[in-house]
């Protein structure tokens, strides 16, 4: 017997995900995709490439390129070039951005305090712990098969 079968709810954490996101996505007129891109880029400052979203979170690459298109003509985001290196654009988020930002963050907060009513705060420590080494797992095992 799987003592635990996370893939059984995974449609339901992204269905209410996706519920909590809606909102902010109509109110904005962008698209899901836009607006992950936006929260992951200020969520996780040290990853700012295109490269760094897919292999991240494991999305396509015409997808994330199409809403990069999108999210510049918007004046949303910019691209910054390293001296010498016109291959890799570092992604930087313009002031435009940030009322879908905002708005952004506060829809992930009601999603993570749907998702964590009724445990403490001891408990929200422990699952931290026990997620970040499942990805790990999961991660070393994806490279390992990449290898």
């Amino acid at each position: 017997m799987i003592p635990l079968n996370p893939w059984e709810h995974q449609n339901a954490i992204k269905a209410l995900y996706s519920k909590c996101v809606a909102g902010v996505c109509t109110k904005h007129g962008i698209t899901r995709m836009e607006l992950d891109i936006l929260l992951f880029l200020v969520n996780n400052p040290c990853y700012d490439t295109a490269t760094d979203m897919i292999e991240t979170r494991f999305v396509s690459k015409s997808q994330v390129s199409v809403s990069i298109k999108l999210l510049e003509k918007r004046g949303y985001l910019r691209k910054e070039y390293v001296k010498d290196n016109r291959k890799t654009a570092h992604l930087k988020v313009c002031r435009g951005a940030f009322p879908v930002i905002e708005d952004g963050r506060k829809a992930q907060e009601n999603f993570i305090s749907i998702m964590l009513q009724g445990f403490g705060q001891e408990e929200i420590e422990h699952l931290k712990q026990y997620f970040e080494r499942m990805w790990g797992n999961i991660n070393i095992h994806l490279k390992e098969e990449e290898e």
